[in-house]
């Protein structure tokens, strides 16, 4: 490849050669204008100015040429980085031999195969680091009891707080105002039925499914109709994987999908919920998408532990995570993790 790229022209030259071309054709038109056009024209200016409205013609075609050529070869460089930025690490820009980018091109190819082997590595410490948090169970436990605790405070505790302030002044306002009692009485039906719809998630989160013994589709499709049933959403789910998934891998998608329906239930109010879990040439790419209230993004921080615990689970296998949404619309997830055939140890 090195004795390939020696031989390739560079740009400044055939930059130069389509600048001598077109010095040249411009030479030519005009030569032949003076020598031809007299015979049938008769006034000088005339004569100038119709060589050169040729001139012009000729010119602006020529550069529309070089420029549609080069603007075609930025285009493939362009959007090949785009692939290889939405985690096609496999993107290559094949080459001619004789071009004028294809230096650029190998060295992309170059950051490209150096890019795609570290995210490689990447996962593979990834998955080995997985695997050695997970053989601690102290610590898991510990982390998964914060976590309970957490969810637990700042929603079924401020609401049987809320339900205890109302009760406590309902004895009061029944006797001065029937009225607004009644309103107080509505509100504490409407906080009780949410702090219940909050206590069944946390309740099912806590119901195991264990990834032992079954695959990753099959655990997904156990516990997502389950969770989705007691927590009055109606769900939908595809979920097409392979059998050949890392344990370390599985956990992860299987965590940031209850992560991510944790969310769903928590925050966005929605009735109908949906899962896609896909795995492509070079890709596993998850969809989990609701019909729910949505958010804009300048708020996602005040209610961002669950996306931001996402985010470092996709990663920590060399994966990202996109989400959209906006206000009144509903939001969508979209996780995706590099595939990688398994290495050769040799």
């Amino acid at each position: 490849m090195a004795n390939l790229l020696r031989g390739v022209k560079n740009m400044k030259w055939e930059l130069l050669v389509y600048f001598l071309i077109v010095s040249e054709l411009t030479l030519v038109i005009i030569l032949v204008g003076l020598y031809y056009l007299p015979v049938f024209i008769t006034s000088l200016l005339t004569i100038w100015i119709i060589i050169a409205l040729i001139v012009l013609l000729v010119g602006f075609f020529i550069g529309y040429f070089i420029a549609v050529r080069f603007q075609r070869k930025v285009n493939l460089l362009h959007l090949s980085m785009l692939q290889l930025s939405r985690g096609n690490l496999t993107t290559r820009i094949p080459l001619t031999g004789h071009d004028t980018f294809d230096k650029i091109y190998y060295d992309f190819n170059d950051m490209a195969a150096s890019v795609e082997k570290r995210i490689q590595l990447l996962q593979v410490l990834g998955e080995e680091n997985i695997r050695l948090q997970v053989t601690s169970n102290e610590t898991a436990v510990l982390e998964e009891r914060k976590r309970l605790a957490r969810d637990l405070h700042d929603t079924v505790s401020q609401q049987l707080f809320a339900l205890h302030l109302s009760a406590s002044t309902l004895s009061r306002i029944i006797d001065v105002d029937p009225p607004k009692a009644k309103a107080v009485i509505e509100q504490l039906t409407q906080v009780s039925s949410h702090a219940q719809k909050q206590m069944r998630g946390l309740i099912a989160q806590l119901r195991p499914v264990e990834l032992e013994g079954r695959s990753l589709e099959e655990a997904i499709q156990i516990w997502f109709p389950d969770y989705c049933r007691h927590n009055h959403l109606l769900g939908t789910i595809d979920v097409r994987l392979s059998d050949s998934i890392s344990d370390a891998l599985e956990h992860q998608l299987f965590m940031i999908v209850q992560e991510a329906m944790a969310n769903v239930v928590k925050h966005a109010d929605a009735k109908h919920v949906e899962l896609n879990l896909q795995e492509l040439d070079h890709l596993y790419v998850l969809h989990i998408s609701d019909d729910g209230q949505g958010f804009y993004k300048g708020k996602v921080q005040t209610n961002s532990y669950g996306l931001s615990t996402m985010r470092e689970r996709a990663q920590k296998l060399g994966g990202e995570i996109e989400i959209f949404s906006k206000a009144g619309s509903g939001t969508r997830i979209k996780v995706q993790i590099p595939r990688f055939k398994k290495m050769d140890n040799n």
